[in-house]
Order: C-alpha cells, then structure tokens, then sequence
C-alpha cells in the first residue's frame, strides 16, 4: 500500500468518534507524530485497557477481600438487620464488579488468535466502564456500611450522597465534559 493509501486509510479510520465514542485522533494524527493505521489504532488502544484494568483490578481485589473478611469479624452479630441486607448487597456488588474487571482477560483468552482484536477491545471497553459503575456502587455500599456503624444513619447517608457526588464528578463528568469538548473541536 502506498504511503498516500495507507494515509487516505487511517483518515478515514482514524477521524471523529471510534467505535466507544471516543474522539479518535484526526487526520493528522497525534499531535507529536503520524497518523496511526487501524492496527496501530486497536494495538494501542487494547494496551490501554489492559493498563486501565490492571490498576481497577488490584482497587475491587482488594475491597472484595476486606468485604469477605467482615462476615468472620466478631462484631458481624451485632450488625443490624439493615445492616447486614446492605453487607450482602454489597458483597453480590463486589463479585459483579470484580467479575466485570476481569472480564477483558478472560474476553482475550477465549478469542486470542481469532483475528477479533476490534471486537475484543470493544468488548473490554464497555465491561471496564460496566464494571467501573458496578465498582462506584461497591464503594458506595462500603462506606454506607461502615457509616451507619459509627454514625446516626442519616448523617451517613448524607457523607455517602457527597462521596458519591465526588465519584461522579471525577469518573463520568469530567470525561464526558472533555470528550464533548474534544469533540468541538474535531473536524
């Protein structure tokens, strides 16, 4: 293919939203370099999923195992009846976004080698942002828990209301502000 093509190929690949929405590079590319062909493009972006779900994935192993642990505490009898609905929804949210997390891994396994690299970074980009919602929910249901321990009710549901607020200013907000924004701006 010639330079002219592959150019011609990657504008066309590359320009507005990709297949999750983003705003994929125009024409021109990144700014510090040429323009990325589609295998470029996918190659690059599943090396980001995997750097995204190796850092989400430690986060939920590590709450799903404090979560676990809570069950054989000898405080766990005391816990209200309210108290302990919330502990096992939030167990059962804890699985499901750990489940979530490490889907993509699993999604690679069974489809390495089947030429489906698009279809297995799509596929794991949507089980990241699933698993990041059903993480917000775990981490939501936590500090509930361990509020309404310390504190009156009411005054724990407040703290987590403003918790969550701040979860959803940082993780959904903001990029979907500067996405909106970069996407003004694209040709």
């Amino acid at each position: 293919m010639t330079t002219a093509a592959r150019h011609k190929v990657a504008s066309a690949a590359t320009a507005g939203p990709g297949p999750t929405g983003e705003v994929e590079p125009g024409p021109q590319g990144a700014a510090d370099g040429p323009p990325e062909s589609a295998r470029e493009r996918v190659n690059r972006r599943w090396a980001e999923i995997l750097q995204e779900t190796r850092v989400a994935q430690t986060g939920v192993q590590v709450l799903f195992g404090f979560l676990l642990s809570i069950a054989f505490t000898s405080r766990f009898d005391e816990l209200t009846t309210f108290d302990r609905a919330l502990y096992v929804v939030t167990v059962v949210l804890g699985a499901s976004s750990t489940a979530a997390l490490i889907a993509p891994v699993a999604i690679h396994r069974c489809l390495s080698g089947l030429r489906m690299k698009d279809e297995v970074v799509e596929a794991a980009g949507r089980m990241m942002v699933c698993g990041m919602a059903l993480l917000a929910l775990t981490i939501a249901c936590t500090l509930l828990l361990i509020l309404d321990v310390v504190l009156p009710r009411p005054l724990a549901q407040v703290l987590v209301a403003s918790v969550m607020g701040w979860f959803a200013l940082c993780w959904y907000v903001l990029p979907l502000r500067l996405r909106r924004r970069a996407a003004r701006r694209a040709p």
